[in-house]
């Protein structure tokens, strides 16, 4: 017997559609590059994303069409998001920090009609326009007064392709399960591969973000996306956002510590979304200032994802700025939110050293996230938060192939999906995260964490950012090599760093030595690029006594 509800499909023009009756006057604050900050508000995006479906229906484009953005976080850009899904057409948001060649490979494999950018990627289409075969013209997200004047064919400028247009559009009813967007994932290891979402899962995803046990989104937020819209849909929040009525801010291509401090101030933030590396960034630029973030901020909780969040910027955040972490995990493969760390009732009396060491967690997952850990042979291990092994999961919002079945069946015969992860399920349900399978160090039979290793060694004053990698070692497989970055005008020794996680961790965990570097390599996404790390020092241990190379400072 079937239920007697209605059939609605679930659609990002919905989304949309809700927004411009409940929350019409809620605010998007962007900074463009053009201006200080445009403000505008969902009435606003909802009339003009009509207006692009429109210019876009003139231009030939299908249902099922790809659209490319290279675009920072702006309001244009949200305009795309609902007035490009919402027409039936694949919004295929470009990671401007990829190599070019990774960029060419991505436009011509999604086979993209047409390409939107902003301003400040205008060199870099005029280099790449060429080589994009299937691109029909280039459109600059501005106005006609600040046109850039490059070498691109059919160049047309947003503002006029969209101003002549009706902001009336009648959304089409679309098949739920029909393509909204398209990420590729950072292309660490071969070429980047595509993920295609769909309508159903982006609407599911975004409502689990609304959750209390999620973002506990709202429309008495202001939310500040420093994760850009280039990555991974912006973690779903602009589709959350408009569900709930939120204020969006918006920084542009100003990621820096002091442009985001202002911002906040500026715009009332109340959430803000990004990876480690910025909120060190937005830390140091606190403590260099000796700003007081508690008293000047209304920022009340900061979402890090991306990356393991070190213990040291979950405690500054705590201590300094009075507002709570919630450390998130995911993937490009998974819409990306798994599991968020939140506390259970049982922790409300917990110290804040004992809050700081549940939060190292990736915490909790969501209704519509299920995981497991398998050893080698299959074998699914107890959530004792003990064992530990390859960390796999399904959903309705995870993906269950790569788009044009790149690199094969990506799931198992039950459906489930290897997430390339090494890590331990509590009895609560808490995911703690060891590390990549491919980053494990594996040294004399047991297993050390990178990241827990890492982790210590941010605790150190003295240190702005540390990676922990795994060399041949001629006797115990592997040992641990700890590539450190220091704040700006501090110092430290080999011998204090290495002192100071002695009493932070197992004797046998201790790295074999240290190198200071002035920079560490990272994704387009902001993760270290441990794999570049690993080539450079992949011989440190060959030689038994362990000489040190040239490069190295200890």
């Amino acid at each position: 017997m079937l239920g007697l509800m209605q059939d609605q499909p679930l659609l990002i023009s919905s989304v949309l559609e809700h927004a411009l009756q409940a929350h019409p006057q809620s605010q998007i604050a962007s900074r463009t590059g053009e201006e200080s900050t445009h403000h505008c508000s969902y009435a606003d995006i909802g009339r003009r994303a009509k207006q692009l479906a429109n210019a876009l229906t003139t231009l030939g484009v299908q249902p099922g069409d790809r659209i490319a953005t290279l675009a920072w976080n702006g309001y244009r850009h949200m305009e795309m998001y609902f007035g490009v899904s919402g027409m039936g057409a694949v919004l295929h948001t470009i990671n401007p920090r990829l190599f070019p060649e990774q960029i060419e490979f991505i436009a011509n494999h999604a086979e993209d009609q047409y390409l939107f950018f902003d301003l400040s990627f205008a060199t870099l289409v005029e280099q790449l326009a060429p080589r994009m075969k299937s691109v029909k013209a280039f459109i600059a997200l501005t106005d006609r007064s600040r046109m850039p004047v490059i070498g691109v064919p059919n160049l047309l400028c947003y503002e006029e392709l969209i101003q002549e247009q009706s902001e009336q559009f009648i959304w089409p009813i679309l098949d739920e399960r029909v393509a909204s967007s398209l990420c590729y994932t950072s292309g660490t290891t071969g070429n980047p591969k595509g993920v295609l979402y769909s309508h159903r899962s982006s609407i599911l995803h975004s409502l689990a973000l609304c959750t209390q046990d999620g973002f506990g989104l709202s429309s008495a937020d202001s939310a500040l996306l420093v994760v850009p819209m280039f990555h991974v849909n912006a973690w779903g929040m602009p589709y959350a956002a408009a569900m709930c009525g939120a204020k969006l801010v918006l920084p542009g291509a100003q990621l820096d510590g002091q442009s985001l401090y202002q911002l906040m101030d500026d715009e009332g933030v109340t959430l803000a979304l990004g990876v480690p590396t910025v909120w060190m960034a937005l830390q140091q630029f606190v403590e260099a200032h000796a700003l007081n973030p508690a008293m000047d901020l209304q920022l009340n909780r900061v979402v890090i994802g991306g990356a393991a969040a070190p213990r040291t910027v979950v405690e500054t955040f705590e201590r300094r700025f009075d507002a709570r972490v919630l450390h998130a995990w995911g993937m490009t493969e998974m819409s990306p939110l798994g599991t968020v760390c939140h506390l259970l009732p049982k922790h409300r009396d917990a110290t804040l050293e004992e809050r700081l060491d549940l939060q190292a967690s990736q915490g909790r997952s969501l209704f519509g996230v299920s995981m497991k850990i398998i050893d080698t042979t299959g074998a699914e291990l107890p959530r004792d938060g003990k064992a530990s092994g390859h960390l796999l999961v399904k959903g309705p919002w995870i993906a269950s192939q790569y788009y044009r079945a790149e690199g094969g069946p990506i799931l198992d015969d039950a459906g489930w999906f290897d997430t390339g992860d090494i890590a331990s399920i509590d009895p609560d349900n808490y995911l703690h995260i060891t590390d990549r399978a491919k980053d494990v160090i594996k040294s004399g039979g047991e297993w050390i964490s990178s990241i827990d290793l890492e982790n210590a060694a941010m605790g150190h004053a003295a240190v702005a950012e540390a990676a922990v990698i795994g060399i041949p070692h001629p006797k115990w497989q592997e040992r641990p090599l700890l590539v450190v970055v220091l704040k700006p005008g501090k110092i430290a020794s080999k011998e204090e760093l290495l002192s100071f996680l002695e009493a932070r961790v197992a004797k046998w965990w201790l790295p074999d030595n240290v190198v200071f570097v002035e920079a560490l390599p990272h994704t387009a996404t902001g993760k270290l690029q441990k794999i570049k790390l690993r080539e450079q020092f992949q011989d440190y241990y060959t030689a038994l006594s362990g000489s040190p190379k040239k490069h190295i400072q200890s």
